[in-house]
Parts: C-alpha cells; sequence; structure tokens
C-alpha cells in the first residue's frame, strides 16, 4: 500500500497538492515515484515562472522512463527545490517530504478544491 497523507489533495496524473494559506507545494506522489523507479534527473521551472493547471511544468526521468509532470493548480512559481538537480533521488526517498519540487502562491481555491481527495486518489491507484 502506498503512503497517502490526508493532508493534500492529489491528481490524476499522480501529483499532489498541500498548501498553508498562503503557498501551495507540489510534487509527485508515493504511487507515481515506485512507478518511475530510481529518479535520475528532474526538470522544473524557475521561480516567477507561470504555471497553469493541467499544464506540463517539468519532466522526471528515471532510469526506466521520462514523464511530464502536470500542474495541479494554476500560480506563479515563488520557490523550487533546488537540493533535487543534485540529489533527485529524493522524490523516491521522501516525496511528500524533501522530494517536494514547487511552491506556487495560493492563487483560486476552485483549483485546488477539484483536485482529489486522499480517499478518492487512493481509489484510482488500487
Amino acid at each position: 500500500m502506498f503512503e497517502t497523507p490526508e493532508d493534500r489533495k492529489y491528481q490524476e496524473s499522480h501529483e499532489y497538492a498541500t498548501t498553508d494559506d498562503e503557498t501551495v507545494t507540489i510534487g509527485i506522489t508515493d504511487f507515481a515515484q515506485d512507478e518511475l523507479g530510481d529518479v535520475v534527473f528532474v526538470e522544473l521551472p524557475e521561480v516567477g515562472d507561470d504555471i497553469s493547471q493541467g499544464e506540463e511544468f517539468g519532466v522526471v526521468e528515471s532510469i526506466k522512463a521520462v514523464s511530464d509532470l502536470y500542474a495541479p493548480i494554476s500560480g506563479t512559481v515563488t520557490e523550487v527545490n533546488e537540493e533535487l538537480f543534485d540529489r533527485p533521488e529524493l522524490v523516491n526517498e521522501d516525496p511528500y517530504g524533501e522530494g517536494w519540487m514547487l511552491k506556487v502562491d495560493r492563487g483560486d481555491d476552485a483549483d485546488f478544491d477539484a483536485l482529489l481527495s486522499a480517499d478518492e486518489y487512493r481509489e484510482q491507484t488500487e
């Protein structure tokens, strides 16, 4: 069984979003990192770039696949996890912690509310 924390929302393409009042943190799920295998490279946007819900924002490359990353919400990138450029394996080791990818400003709550709950995402991946 894969870890699916209740404190975040999920997208069918296996990205998650978790929020405090001002910022949304985005990454890929435990299920996604397991499916990919050992992550060897991550390509992410730059601070100040705008991302749009459902649109590609980056790429994650593993020993067995190259996968596009899709934005779970729209917003402006406020921070990028630069640690992943030197240590992409953090995505495998701690996808919900040190393996986070982006932080974006919290925009339209409708984007966030439209995402899957942990239970809905679990049903999809079973």
